[in-house]
Order: structure tokens, then C-alpha cells, then sequence
């Protein structure tokens, strides 16, 4: 009876984590108006970053209490309204942009991308809604600050954006020192400031930004005819959309309505009205202004982190225990059922295998834009997430419990059985309760590993704790500050959890000395 109790309740888990992408599913049929759903990094200024507030037109980002503000936010208004849609902000790595769009989850990429020959095979691109030229961005006490062609940059190390042909045209560069792509621009500020390169390639409105408000790195210009080769295509920024989208030609309708004058005044303005050039020349300790501009947001992201944390470890201890038990369950001597149970046992291993052996990273953007390509799901993504994690710890945990099994002596089996048990008699009495008290370090291990490893979610815009991290470096251009606060969070988290499973350890063990009842007392 408690086994099929388990059972009950694991599947009552795995379909109280699924409803609500199946609810998303169900409420896009709903006569509603129609959304437009855009995908960015909010992260990238002045083209689009994240803040606490509605200022300046800022929009909602969806699952978050978040704002996503930016050039490329006011160019998104502009189609949304003359769309008749409703504007929707949904908030993706850069790497994540072209499964989201391509998965349904996004109806156009608005994100400073650039239409070049390689994402053309992928998707379809609006004209240029911006013009934009190559920098470099360098530090402003090396040689590298006076340069004005590409020449001066010989030697040195240079980097820029994954997927991006920003990384291509560094080969232009004489002799150059070419880095490993870097996925974000907060990473290469960092990189740029800690001396790890001399240099990353960047757009002029982004170069100027990081000038702007950090005096330590000096946006570079090259005369004519001496900076880089692109094409129209490469300095374009256009709107990634669907192949064959019937919206493209009336978006292309839209932008030939705003003139390049306004264009400009809206780049001014979003220049202007970022977040970390309102705050420059303000006198106050960077770590508080950090703490006082998104101290909420890292809370938020606190708050999901260990949800899926806990969340995820419950739910794949269960999964563990079950699978790990079946697997040490004795071959039957009935034919049909041992079939029925040798291939039940090669489905688990297989499941195990692959989940043990396959980054978390991979597994949650294959389910996540995976089902929407082949099902038409349009799972929440926080469920999509829990998902991953409790099926990727249930596969860890299985190996666990099946150790804690073999450790227990084979005498107390034998033992067992000559009490007349039964094999799932022996496991429920005698042998589960101590394996879940042996497994409990490596359990928590588990939990701890499940804090940190929530981080790598940010592929399918989980909004945890290092993703919120990183879109506040990417608008307040305060890297070591912004990630040493988010280390912080993280030690006291592991921390602390650290040290509750260790008093729980030793409740469980009880006194060190047992003193035992004499005939006297």
C-alpha cells in the first residue's frame, strides 16, 4: 500500500509541475487579444536592459515582475500598436533567441541582431529598423586607447559575442590574438577590466554607453577606410522573424513610417534614459546603489532558485527511491513477467543513463523548445524547469539509492526472509530506512549541486538568481561588484543549507553514547 502511495503521489507531482504549461496551452485559444511576442536578452544597452519600473515606457517582461526598457523596446511598441497585438516582453539568452523563435514562444527577435547570410537560412528579417558601425572597446590607460586603425591592434587579444559575426571580423585585425567567443557583453567588460583581453569588437551605441558610465573603458573609432569590411548586411539590425511569417511585409510597412530622424531621437533618449547613465555622477558606495536598484530582482531570483531547488530535489529523491529500489527488485521465475521486467529495467537504465550523461543545460532547452516544435506545447517555463531538474537528480539519486541497497549486509536480507518476508516487506522495514539515513549526505550534496546548477536554466528565461545577476550587470556596467554580490548570495545559500543537513544528520544518529537499561533501574 505505501509503495502505490508513492507512486500516486509522485504522478500527482509530475502533473501539478505540468498543468501549467498545459493551462498556457489551453488559454492561447481564448478569445483574447492577439500577443506580440518579442524576444531579447534585456541586457544590452541602450538597445534593451532590464529595470524595477515602468520609467520611460519601460514594458513588463512576461513571467516577472521585471521591466525591459531600450531602443529596441520603443521600435517593439511602435509594430505592437500599429499591429493591434498586445506587446509582450519575453526575456532569453542571446543563444536562446533563435530556438524561442523558432519554437513558437517568440513572434520576432527585436534584440540588436543582425541579418547576416548565416541566420537568414533560419529565419526572415525585417528591414534595418538601424544602422549601426563596428568599435573596439578597450581599457583607457593602454596604448590600445589611442588607436585609429586596425594595424594599432596588432598583438592584441581580442574578443567578442558568440554567434555574432562581430567574432569573424576580428581575423581582419594583423596578427591578432583571437580569444574564445564570449556569450554576453557583461562577460567581456569583465574580461576587458580584469586584463584577461585587450579588446572586444562592439557597436558604436553600446561602445559609447560603456564610456560613458565606466571612465575606465575608452570606445575606439577608426578613420575612414582603416577600421573593418562589413557589409550592408552586417552593420544592419533588423527583426528576426519566422520563415514565411504573414506579419513580415506589414512590419516593414511599419518601419518605412518612422523617419530616421525620429529613429535617432529615440536611440538619444534610450541612451540617455538607461539606468546606469541616470546613476553616474551620484555620490554612493557601488554595492548599495547595486543592492538599492535590484535588490528585489536578486530576491525574486533567490526565491526561484531555491524553489527549484527543493522542489526539484524532493521530487528526484522520490524518483530515486522508486527506481532505485525496483532496480535491486529479484528476477522473476514467471517467463512473461521477467520479459515485462528485464524491459522495464533496460527502459530505467537507459533513462538514467542519458540524464547522467547529457549537460542539464542541453536537457531543458530539448524539452522546452523541443515540445513546442513537435507537440505545439507552450509549457510555463517554471514548470518546464522544475521538470528538468526533479527527472535529472531522480536519475543521480537511483545510482545513490542503489548504493545505499548493496551497503546494507547481505546478513539482514537473509535474516529477512527467514522471517518469513517478503522482498518488498524487507525493503520497507528493514532495508529503506536505513539506506535514507546513509544517503543523506550525498543527498544533500544533491540539493547544494541543484542550487548552482539552476543557473544554467537561464536558456529558457528562468528568471533564477544568476540570470537576474547577469541583466543587472548588463545595465548598470558594474561587473565585479554585481557577480560578488551574487556569489555572496549563493555561499550563504549553500551555506546555510550545509549546515541544517548536518544537524539533521546527527538528530538522525542520536546520542554518540547509549547507556543501556539495567534489571536495577
Amino acid at each position: 500500500m505505501k509503495k502505490k502511495v508513492s507512486v500516486l503521489s509522485l504522478l500527482l507531482v509530475l502533473m501539478v509541475s505540468i498543468m501549467p504549461g498545459l493551462t498556457t496551452m489551453a488559454q492561447a485559444d481564448e478569445p483574447q487579444q492577439k500577443e506580440f511576442r518579442v524576444a531579447m536578452e534585456a541586457g544590452y544597452a541602450p538597445f534593451n536592459w532590464t529595470q524595477n519600473t515602468d520609467k520611460h515606457g519601460a514594458v513588463p517582461i512576461q513571467g516577472d515582475k521585471s521591466y525591459a526598457g531600450g531602443y529596441d523596446v520603443q521600435i517593439a511598441k511602435k509594430i505592437a500598436e500599429k499591429l493591434g497585438r498586445k506587446l509582450v516582453i519575453v526575456k532569453t539568452e542571446w543563444d536562446g533567441l533563435p530556438p524561442a523563435l523558432e519554437s513558437g514562444k517568440a513572434d520576432a527577435i527585436i534584440a540588436g541582431m543582425s541579418p547576416t547570410a548565416e541566420r537568414r537560412e533560419q529565419m526572415d528579417f525585417s528591414d534595418a529598423y538601424y544602422e549601426s558601425n563596428l568599435v573596439m572597446v578597450t581599457r583607457a590607460d593602454t596604448k590600445y586607447a589611442k588607436a585609429a586603425s586596425l594595424k594599432d591592434f596588432k598583438g592584441a587579444k581580442v574578443t567578442a559575442q558568440l554567434s555574432t559575426f562581430h567574432y569573424s571580423v576580428i581575423d581582419q585585425i594583423p596578427s591578432v590574438k583571437k580569444q574564445e567567443a564570449m556569450d554576453n557583453f557583461p562577460a567581456m567588460r569583465v574580461a576587458l577590466e580584469s586584463g584577461t583581453i585587450d579588446a572586444y569588437v562592439s557597436e558604436r551605441p553600446e561602445g559609447v554607453t560603456a564610456e560613458s558610465v565606466n571612465s575606465k573603458l575608452k570606445m575606439v573609432q577608426f578613420r575612414d577606410g582603416a577600421g573593418f569590411q562589413t557589409s550592408p548586411d552586417d552593420t544592419a539590425v533588423a527583426i528576426g522573424m519566422r520563415k514565411g511569417d504573414p506579419d513580415l511585409a506589414a512590419v516593414n510597412d511599419i518601419l518605412a513610417g518612422i523617419p530616421q530622424k525620429e529613429r535617432d531621437q529615440i536611440m538619444d533618449e534610450a541612451t540617455m534614459n538607461q539606468p546606469a547613465a541616470e546613476e553616474k555622477g551620484k555620490q554612493e558606495n557601488s554595492f548599495v546603489r547595486i543592492l538599492r536598484q535590484n535588490g528585489k530582482m536578486f530576491l525574486r531570483g533567490t526565491g526561484v532558485t531555491m524553489f527549484l531547488a527543493i522542489t526539484g530535489t524532493v521530487v528526484g529523491s522520490i524518483i530515486g527511491i522508486l527506481v532505485g529500489v525496483y532496480r535491486t527488485i529479484p528476477v522473476s521465475e514467471n517467463k512473461i513477467k521477467m520479459v515485462f521486467q528485464k524491459l522495464f529495467g533496460w527502459i530505467l537504465n537507459a533513462y538514467v543513463e542519458v540524464f547522467r550523461g547529457t549537460p542539464m543545460i542541453v536537457q531543458a532547452a530539448m524539452f522546452y523548445y523541443g515540445t513546442a516544435l513537435l507537440f505545439g506545447f507552450d509549457l510555463n517555463r517554471t514548470a518546464a524547469a522544475l521538470f528538468i531538474v526533479s527527472i535529472n537528480t531522480g536519475a543521480y539519486m537511483s545510482e545513490i539509492v542503489r548504493g545505499g541497497i548493496f551497503a546494507v549486509d547481505t546478513g539482514q536480507f537473509e535474516a529477512a526472509e527467514a522471517l518469513g518476508m517478503t522482498h518488498s516487506q524487507t525493503m520497507r522495514k528493514v532495508v529503506i530506512p536505513q539506506v535514507l539515513r546513509n544517503i543523506l549526505p550525498a543527498a544533500g550534496n544533491e540539493f547544494v549541486i541543484n542550487i548552482k546548477d539552476t543557473s544554467v536554466l537561464s536558456i529558457i528565461s528562468v528568471t533564477e538568481l544568476f540570470f537576474q545577476g547577469k541583466s543587472a550587470a548588463g545595465t548598470n556596467y558594474m561587473f565585479f561588484q554585481t557577480y560578488t554580490i551574487i556569489c555572496v548570495i549563493y555561499f550563504i545559500l549553500t551555506f546555510t543549507i550545509t549546515r541544517i543537513l548536518r544537524y539533521v544528520e546527527k538528530r538522525l544518529d542520536g546520542p554518540a553514547d547509549y547507556v543501556p537499561v539495567t534489571e536495577e533501574e
